[in-house]
Protein backbone atom coordinates (compact mmCIF):
# COMPACT_ATOMS: atom_id res chain seq x y z
CA UNK A 1 0.00 0.00 0.00
CA UNK A 2 2.94 2.26 0.82
CA UNK A 3 4.55 1.86 -2.39
CA UNK A 4 1.59 2.03 -4.47
CA UNK A 5 0.79 5.57 -2.52
CA UNK A 6 4.67 6.67 -2.86
CA UNK A 7 4.19 5.89 -6.83
CA UNK A 8 0.85 7.88 -7.43
CA UNK A 9 2.46 10.97 -5.41
CA UNK A 10 5.47 11.03 -7.38
CA UNK A 11 3.34 10.76 -10.80
CA UNK A 12 0.65 13.26 -9.48
CA UNK A 13 3.78 15.65 -8.76
CA UNK A 14 5.20 15.19 -12.55
CA UNK A 15 2.07 15.33 -14.13
CA UNK A 16 0.40 17.94 -11.78
CA UNK A 17 -2.75 15.90 -11.26
CA UNK A 18 -4.61 17.29 -8.58
CA UNK A 19 -7.14 14.50 -9.10
CA UNK A 20 -4.75 11.34 -8.65
CA UNK A 21 -3.32 13.69 -5.89
CA UNK A 22 -6.42 13.83 -3.70
CA UNK A 23 -6.27 9.56 -3.68
CA UNK A 24 -2.88 10.04 -2.31
CA UNK A 25 -4.08 11.85 0.62
CA UNK A 26 -7.12 9.62 1.14
CA UNK A 27 -4.86 6.92 1.67
CA UNK A 28 -2.79 8.15 4.40
CA UNK A 29 -6.17 7.47 6.99
CA UNK A 30 -6.39 3.75 5.94
CA UNK A 31 -1.96 3.63 6.71
CA UNK A 32 -2.64 5.77 9.70
CA UNK A 33 -4.97 3.11 11.32
CA UNK A 34 -2.45 0.03 10.18
CA UNK A 35 0.51 1.75 12.08
CA UNK A 36 -2.40 1.49 15.06
CA UNK A 37 -3.53 -1.68 14.54
CA UNK A 38 0.24 -3.20 14.10
CA UNK A 39 1.76 -1.51 17.47
CA UNK A 40 -1.68 -2.80 19.69
CA UNK A 41 -0.44 -6.20 18.10
CA UNK A 42 3.57 -5.58 18.79
CA UNK A 43 2.18 -4.49 22.37
CA UNK A 44 -0.11 -7.28 23.35
CA UNK A 45 3.01 -9.93 21.70
CA UNK A 46 5.09 -8.21 24.32
CA UNK A 47 3.16 -8.14 27.08
CA UNK A 48 1.12 -11.81 26.56
CA UNK A 49 4.48 -13.93 25.32
CA UNK A 50 7.02 -12.48 27.00
CA UNK A 51 9.39 -13.53 23.32
CA UNK A 52 12.90 -14.74 24.09
CA UNK A 53 15.96 -12.41 22.68
CA UNK A 54 15.31 -13.04 18.84
CA UNK A 55 11.37 -13.06 18.81
CA UNK A 56 11.83 -9.83 20.74
CA UNK A 57 14.52 -8.02 18.45
CA UNK A 58 11.61 -9.08 15.84
CA UNK A 59 8.65 -7.25 17.49
CA UNK A 60 11.04 -4.00 17.97
CA UNK A 61 12.19 -4.15 14.77
CA UNK A 62 8.50 -4.58 13.21
CA UNK A 63 7.45 -1.40 15.50
CA UNK A 64 9.84 1.06 14.17
CA UNK A 65 9.92 -0.03 10.33
CA UNK A 66 5.97 0.44 10.99
CA UNK A 67 6.72 3.75 12.09
CA UNK A 68 9.32 4.43 8.86
CA UNK A 69 6.54 3.30 6.73
CA UNK A 70 3.76 5.73 8.30
CA UNK A 71 6.11 8.63 7.62
CA UNK A 72 6.68 7.85 4.48
CA UNK A 73 3.06 8.00 3.89
CA UNK A 74 2.84 11.37 5.43
CA UNK A 75 5.54 12.45 2.39
CA UNK A 76 3.53 11.29 -0.02
CA UNK A 77 0.70 13.14 1.25
CA UNK A 78 2.95 16.24 1.48
CA UNK A 79 4.00 15.52 -2.22
CA UNK A 80 0.48 15.08 -3.18
CA UNK A 81 -0.93 18.10 -1.56
CA UNK A 82 2.46 20.14 -3.31
CA UNK A 83 0.87 18.46 -6.53
CA UNK A 84 -2.88 20.26 -5.97
CA UNK A 85 -0.68 23.62 -5.77
CA UNK A 86 1.24 22.93 -8.39
CA UNK A 87 -2.01 21.95 -10.72
CA UNK A 88 -3.19 25.49 -10.20
CA UNK A 89 0.18 27.21 -11.18
CA UNK A 90 1.87 28.21 -14.27
CA UNK A 91 4.48 25.36 -15.36
CA UNK A 92 8.41 25.96 -14.20
CA UNK A 93 9.84 24.70 -16.50
CA UNK A 94 11.81 23.36 -13.65
CA UNK A 95 13.12 20.00 -12.46
CA UNK A 96 9.91 17.90 -12.56
CA UNK A 97 11.79 15.07 -14.19
CA UNK A 98 14.35 15.18 -11.27
CA UNK A 99 11.11 14.23 -8.96
CA UNK A 100 10.30 11.87 -11.18
CA UNK A 101 14.04 10.32 -11.15
CA UNK A 102 14.27 10.49 -7.92
CA UNK A 103 10.97 8.77 -7.02
CA UNK A 104 11.88 5.90 -8.82
CA UNK A 105 15.04 5.43 -7.16
CA UNK A 106 13.67 5.95 -3.21
CA UNK A 107 10.61 3.73 -4.41
CA UNK A 108 13.57 1.14 -5.94
CA UNK A 109 15.35 1.48 -2.12
CA UNK A 110 11.86 0.89 -0.30
CA UNK A 111 10.66 -2.29 -1.99
CA UNK A 112 14.25 -3.93 -1.75
CA UNK A 113 14.03 -2.30 1.81
CA UNK A 114 10.91 -4.64 2.59
CA UNK A 115 11.89 -7.40 0.69
CA UNK A 116 15.06 -7.95 2.60
CA UNK A 117 13.11 -7.60 6.10
CA UNK A 118 10.80 -10.00 4.63
CA UNK A 119 13.20 -12.88 3.69
CA UNK A 120 15.66 -11.40 6.71
CA UNK A 121 18.11 -11.05 3.61
CA UNK A 122 21.72 -9.07 4.99
CA UNK A 123 23.29 -8.69 1.83
CA UNK A 124 20.14 -6.79 0.41
CA UNK A 125 19.85 -4.64 3.56
CA UNK A 126 23.07 -3.14 3.14
CA UNK A 127 22.84 -2.69 -0.73
CA UNK A 128 20.30 -0.10 0.81
CA UNK A 129 21.76 1.66 2.83
CA UNK A 130 24.94 2.21 0.63
CA UNK A 131 22.17 3.30 -2.05
CA UNK A 132 21.25 6.11 0.07
CA UNK A 133 24.50 7.62 -0.40
CA UNK A 134 23.34 8.18 -4.45
CA UNK A 135 20.17 9.63 -3.31
CA UNK A 136 21.57 12.20 -1.27
CA UNK A 137 23.93 12.89 -4.34
CA UNK A 138 20.74 13.52 -6.86
CA UNK A 139 18.67 15.43 -4.78
CA UNK A 140 21.83 17.67 -4.04
CA UNK A 141 22.17 17.83 -7.74
CA UNK A 142 18.57 18.37 -8.15
CA UNK A 143 18.40 21.37 -6.05
CA UNK A 144 21.27 22.88 -7.44
CA UNK A 145 19.30 23.03 -11.06
CA UNK A 146 16.12 24.42 -9.62
CA UNK A 147 18.11 27.31 -7.57
CA UNK A 148 19.99 28.20 -10.96
CA UNK A 149 16.19 28.09 -12.58
CA UNK A 150 15.15 30.37 -10.20
CA UNK A 151 18.21 32.56 -10.20
CA UNK A 152 17.24 33.06 -13.55
CA UNK A 153 13.45 32.94 -13.91
CA UNK A 154 12.26 35.06 -10.90
CA UNK A 155 8.53 34.45 -12.13
CA UNK A 156 8.66 30.46 -11.56
CA UNK A 157 10.19 30.70 -8.22
CA UNK A 158 6.86 30.03 -6.55
CA UNK A 159 6.29 26.99 -8.87
CA UNK A 160 9.91 25.84 -8.38
CA UNK A 161 9.70 25.97 -4.49
CA UNK A 162 6.89 23.40 -4.71
CA UNK A 163 9.24 21.16 -6.58
CA UNK A 164 12.04 21.56 -4.37
CA UNK A 165 9.90 20.33 -1.21
CA UNK A 166 8.78 17.32 -2.61
CA UNK A 167 12.23 16.68 -3.50
CA UNK A 168 13.46 17.08 -0.26
CA UNK A 169 10.07 14.56 0.86
CA UNK A 170 11.24 12.36 -1.18
CA UNK A 171 15.07 12.61 0.11
CA UNK A 172 13.74 11.40 3.22
CA UNK A 173 11.78 8.81 1.95
CA UNK A 174 15.17 7.45 1.07
CA UNK A 175 16.19 7.98 4.96
CA UNK A 176 12.94 5.90 6.00
CA UNK A 177 13.71 3.08 4.08
CA UNK A 178 17.36 3.24 4.99
CA UNK A 179 16.14 2.79 8.69
CA UNK A 180 13.69 0.06 7.60
CA UNK A 181 16.98 -1.56 5.97
CA UNK A 182 19.16 -0.97 9.03
CA UNK A 183 16.55 -2.82 11.23
CA UNK A 184 16.92 -6.24 8.94
CA UNK A 185 21.19 -5.50 9.46
CA UNK A 186 20.65 -5.55 13.71
CA UNK A 187 18.38 -8.61 13.11
CA UNK A 188 20.85 -10.78 11.12
CA UNK A 189 23.97 -9.46 12.64
CA UNK A 190 22.76 -8.09 16.01
CA UNK A 191 24.95 -4.70 15.55
CA UNK A 192 23.37 -1.16 15.64
CA UNK A 193 24.41 0.01 12.15
CA UNK A 194 23.56 3.46 12.17
CA UNK A 195 26.03 6.01 10.90
CA UNK A 196 28.24 3.27 9.56
CA UNK A 197 30.32 3.90 6.38
CA UNK A 198 29.68 1.74 3.05
CA UNK A 199 32.85 -0.08 3.95
CA UNK A 200 32.49 -1.11 7.09
CA UNK A 201 29.03 -2.72 6.32
CA UNK A 202 31.01 -4.54 3.33
CA UNK A 203 33.14 -5.64 6.27
CA UNK A 204 30.56 -7.11 8.29
CA UNK A 205 28.76 -9.09 6.03
CA UNK A 206 32.31 -10.26 5.19
CA UNK A 207 33.09 -11.10 8.32
CA UNK A 208 29.93 -13.36 9.36
CA UNK A 209 30.40 -14.80 6.05
CA UNK A 210 33.84 -16.62 7.17
CA UNK A 211 32.41 -18.04 10.00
Amino acid sequence: LEERQLANAVEAQHARDSGSAEGVIATDDEINDMEIQIDDECSRILARRQPAASDHRLVLAVEKSTTDLERIGDEASRIARQAIRLSEMTPSGGTSNGVRRIGSHVASMLREALDSFARLDVRRAIEVVVDDGEVDAHYDDAVAELVEFMRKNPDGIESALQEMWALRGLERVGDHATNIAEQVIYLGLGKDVRHREPAELHALLDQRGRR
